[in-house]
């Protein structure tokens, strides 16, 4: 059957266009993996699956297809419709239920002018806080039916009529929500960045930020930024799985889940982040501790990063780079990130040597049809974009590196250490002239809410005479 799926028309535009497909099958259980999620969530990543799996396409439709017609978007359930139809035309579900349509469409229109009609009467009797609720639900609904654009105005109205910081920080974490969704990675980073700001009650502010820190990284991870990323996602707050809703969202199943935050904050900490950053700010974290121990082969790849095992490390990521490539947000980032994290270890593994066989590196980071050819290709891209700072011998097939001139160090410590001693000499005479022509050193001021006087680079501050 996979077979016949991976030659339907679809996935043959899909070769034919040079589009991903995912020949494949990934490690996680389908059924497993789409209970992580709410309905909403659970059929986008199910449609995102059969769009690029064959081998899951079917069982990913049959799985979607009725969950979205629990649901209010008609369109979605169209196009599920649609896709299941060119993989398999003769499935039961590939037949449109067209009253179903319909009638969803009725509801969906009768709802909304009922929802438009309680508004106007709470603005008719210039209630905030019935004001900001009608809002609410309108834009819950117009987001329920994915009416993007008219949710994000129906959110926005809310601002003027919210009474607290509560209101105002779940207006902005359901703007970040919809900036994902669109998704609007500045936007979602910007509002998530505005919730965490405000100022909440104690029992408030632990649950918001841990969510607005979570999708602060999303939106880093999304535009590409991967170092701002890592930080965000390792400075979640470990209770994010079991916060609940937020503003009426439970983002652990809507959004992402404590197991994604793990994969992404480690995958992302791997391709920016030096080995003894990895050490100190993932692996002896205990706050990302809890998050690495739901996904122990994230940890396992950053513990070989580590201890300069970098082959290991690599083998372990390559292993789950089919679940990787699936993932709705972390799919389009799978490569360059494999490429970072693949060239960082090239680098690490190459530090201590001064010249190494193109052979010995095939041999150490293996890649599939890889050959020395392949790997002299690799290190000249590197090279040229100086992530690497070696030269290439093509008639040995050596790696080599700059050669070192330890006289010339040697001069520039001593012409270093010279400017410094000189630096602090020259301060010593001025305080000795001061003193002679009889001023005063005033003591220095102290810095706001301290008792502890700031540092002057005459000494301690006393009065000379």
């Amino acid at each position: 059957m996979a077979q016949s799926v991976e030659q339907s028309p679809y996935f043959g535009e899909r070769r034919a266009n040079g589009s991903l497909i995912v020949s494949d099958a990934p490690k996680f259980d389908l059924d497993s993996y789409a209970a992580n999620y709410d309905q909403h969530t659970r059929v986008n990543r199910l449609s995102n699956i059969a769009h690029l799996c064959p081998p899951l396409a079917l069982d990913a439709l049959h799985l979607a297809i009725p969950a979205s017609k629990n649901a209010k978007d008609t369109q979605q359930y169209l196009d599920l419709t649609k896709l299941l139809h060119q993989i398999s035309p003769d499935d039961d579900l590939a037949e449109v239920d067209t009253a179903w349509v319909e009638k969803t469409n009725k509801l969906n229109e009768h709802e909304t002018e009922r929802l438009e009609n309680e508004l106007r009467g709470y603005k008719n009797n210039l209630i905030k806080e019935s004001i900001r609720m009608g809002q609410e639900d309108l834009g819950t609904h117009f987001l329920n039916m994915n009416r993007l654009e008219q949710a994000t105005k129906a959110y926005h109205k809310m601002r003027e009529f919210c009474t607290t910081p509560k209101h105002i920080a779940e207006m902005t974490l359901k703007l970040a929500y919809i900036n994902i969704v669109t998704p609007n990675w500045i936007s979602a980073v910007s509002s998530a960045q505005k919730a965490r700001s405000l100022t909440l009650r104690p029992e408030d502010k632990s649950r918001f930020d841990s969510v607005s820190q979570a999708c602060t990284g999303l939106g880093y991870l999304g535009s590409g930024n991967y170092a701002p990323a890592a930080h965000a996602f390792l400075a979640v707050d470990p209770s994010y799985a079991s916060v609940g809703p937020v503003a009426n969202i439970d983002f652990s199943r809507a959004v992402m889940t404590a197991n994604d935050i793990a994969v992404y904050g480690g995958l992302c900490a791997l391709a920016s982040m030096d080995r003894q950053q990895l050490q100190d700010s993932v692996l002896e974290n205990a706050n990302f501790r809890n998050f690495l121990e739901l996904e122990p082969h994230i940890r396992r790849a950053i513990s070989f990063f580590c201890g300069a095992k970098y082959s290991q490390c690599l083998a372990i990521l390559e292993a789950y780079r089919n679940d990787y490539l699936l993932d709705i947000f972390l799919g389009p980032h799978v490569n360059m990130l494999y490429h970072l994290i693949r060239s960082k270890s090239i680098v690490q593994y190459f530090v201590p040597f001064s010249q190494v066989t193109l052979s010995a590196l095939t041999e150490a980071f293996p890649r599939p049809g890889g050959t020395p050819q392949f790997m002299e290709a690799e290190l000249v891209d590197m090279i040229q974009r100086g992530i690497l700072n070696a030269r290439i011998d093509t008639v040995d097939q050596l790696l080599i590196a700059p050669p070192k001139d330890s006289r010339a160090d040697a001069h520039r410590g001593v012409i270093e250490t010279a400017d410094e001693i000189e630096h602090l000499l020259r301060l010593k005479l001025h305080k000795i002239n001061m003193v002679q022509a009889g001023l005063e050193i005033q003591a220095p001021k102290t810095s706001k809410g301290s008792k502890n006087p700031v540092p002057s680079s005459w000494g301690p501050g006393q009065t000379l005479g």
